[in-house]
């Protein structure tokens, strides 16, 4: 029997799970009702958010479910990005003629895997979570059936998904076999003190699966072509909502399962770091498309978060949060800002399409500005705050060669981010703009301006939150 307090405990998921089922059902029925379905899936995910932040702490179903300060500080911001992806990439479907209700499905059916995630208590938990949210991902990378880059972009992620996949199960059947549990809490204490040959195999094989949910180096190739076939409004969903619930799952599973093994799978999170911020500064440098830009950006500021995550402490944890919330920001608003942009009725996409644009279309064109000085770390944007705290956490963990290091992959980088703001500013236009679609365009500008300055007011709340989310994962 099920108690009141352990159904509390899972209120967010099965609101979420509910609402997939009712609108999948009422989706079938009644095709035309797609913005009902839409609207409804945004308000479950709002509702959701809400109840994860007042709902109580504790575990549930043997301890494979956790409420804890980091988890509720995850599904806030996994929910509203799903929700402001809805919003973004419904109209956008609608205006190509593919009017899709399984859109807000399958967004709900991400979150809800991500909610699973984020709350893992154990290895059985975590892979349920990651596959619940995956098989949705894939399908939404070939949403737009009729644009063979689409298929194409989701058949490369099922393909790469399921090799990952197999990684991270054997690593965990390694570790279940030599640790003799598949819960954290008892993993933890089987490496107490460092852990053993068999275990540290598997531990490895479930980083490379982790990693490759967060396209980090070296298993990032299936980002750039992913993020360029996909539809525009299904990548900003994939940059941000899970990439955040993969950081803290990775962040989970190795501060409460492996919290004594710090010195041994910090050397890999710090290999796997610097290798994403060199791969992703360099190989951006090649890029014209703007989606493989971003996939490469992308796949930089991933290093940057795992190095947060590689020192190993609650600060470094704290620096982490932070960072992947801001980075969430601006990867949406860009994202936004190139599904508002066409013309005559085709996307504009390359560097090249956006010459001239503070010509045409002066408040997209800023915000583009504003987000892409913050993703290379100028201040007082948002994106120099994270990077502040990242290298903080990780010269205070004694690793000032690796943090240094990701400071002039930063400066690499800074030239694709110029190149782009160069072109829109300076460089005659090609051609004129359509006109914006409003959601679009809004949600563009708002996030612009929680980029700078209004960021300077939120981290007077995320700060603390943050730092209460990571001091609940146990580290010192």
């Amino acid at each position: 029997m099920i108690s009141s307090d352990t159904l509390g405990l899972a209120v967010p998921e099965l609101l979420l799970a509910g609402a997939a089922l009712v609108l999948l059902v009422a989706g079938a029925f009644a095709p035309r009702a797609t913005k009902a379905v839409g609207v409804a899936a945004m308000l479950t995910l709002l509702t959701a958010a809400f109840a994860a932040a007042t709902g109580p702490f504790g575990s549930a179903f043997s301890d494979s479910l956790i409420s804890d300060a980091a988890s509720i500080f995850a599904k806030v911001a996994i929910y509203v990005a799903s929700a402001v992806a809805i919003l973004l990439g419904q109209p956008w479907f609608e205006r190509r003629g593919v009017k899709v209700f399984e859109f807000p499905v399958l967004i709900l059916l991400a979150a809800l895997g991500m909610g699973m995630m984020v709350s893992a208590g154990d290895l059985i938990a975590l892979y349920m979570g990651i596959e619940l949210h995956s098989l949705a991902l894939y399908v939404l990378a070939a949403m737009h059936r009729d644009n063979a880059k689409a298929s194409e972009a989701g058949l490369k992620y099922f393909v790469l998904g399921a090799l990952s996949s197999g990684l991270l199960l054997y690593g965990a059947s390694l570790i279940y076999g030599f640790a003799g549990s598949t819960a954290f809490a008892d993993i933890a204490v089987a490496v107490q003190g460092g852990a053993n040959t068999g275990v540290l195999f598997g531990l490895v094989f479930l980083i490379c699966g982790l990693a490759f949910k967060v396209s980090a180096a070296p298993f990032h190739m299936w980002t750039p072509d992913v993020y360029e076939g996909a539809p525009t409004p299904v990548v900003a969903f994939f940059a941000a909502a899970p990439k955040l619930a993969a950081m803290v799952l990775f962040a989970r599973v190795l501060a409460e399962g492996f919290g004594g093994a710090i010195v041994q799978w910090q050397q890999v999170l710090v290999a796997i770091a610097l290798m994403s911020v060199a791969v992703g500064a360099f190989a951006g440098l090649a890029q014209k498309n703007l989606k493989r830009l971003w996939a490469y950006s992308s796949i930089a500021n991933i290093g940057y978060a795992v190095l947060g995550l590689a020192s190993g402490t609650s600060e470094g944890m704290q620096a982490m949060l932070v960072f992947m919330v801001l980075y969430m920001i601006d990867v949406t608003g860009f994202l936004a800002c190139l599904a508002a942009l066409s013309r005559q009725g085709r996307s504009m996409e390359t560097i090249e399409d956006m010459a001239g644009l503070i010509k045409e279309q002066p408040g997209i064109a800023l915000a583009m500005t504003v987000f892409a000085l913050s993703a290379l770390g100028l201040p007082p944007f948002s994106g120099f705050w994270a990077k502040v705290y990242v290298f903080k956490a990780a010269i205070d963990a004694g690793l000032g060669v690796a943090a240094v290091a990701g400071l002039v992959g930063s400066v690499v980088a800074a030239f694709y981010y110029l190149r782009l703001i160069k072109v829109m500013w300076f460089d005659g236009a090609v051609g004129a703009t359509d006109k914006p679609p409003l959601e679009a365009k809004a949600i563009a500008i708002a996030l612009a301006l929680f980029a700078f300055p209004v960021v300077l007011l939120a981290l007077v709340w995320l700060d603390p939150a943050a730092a209460n989310a990571a001091r609940s994962l146990g580290l010192a």
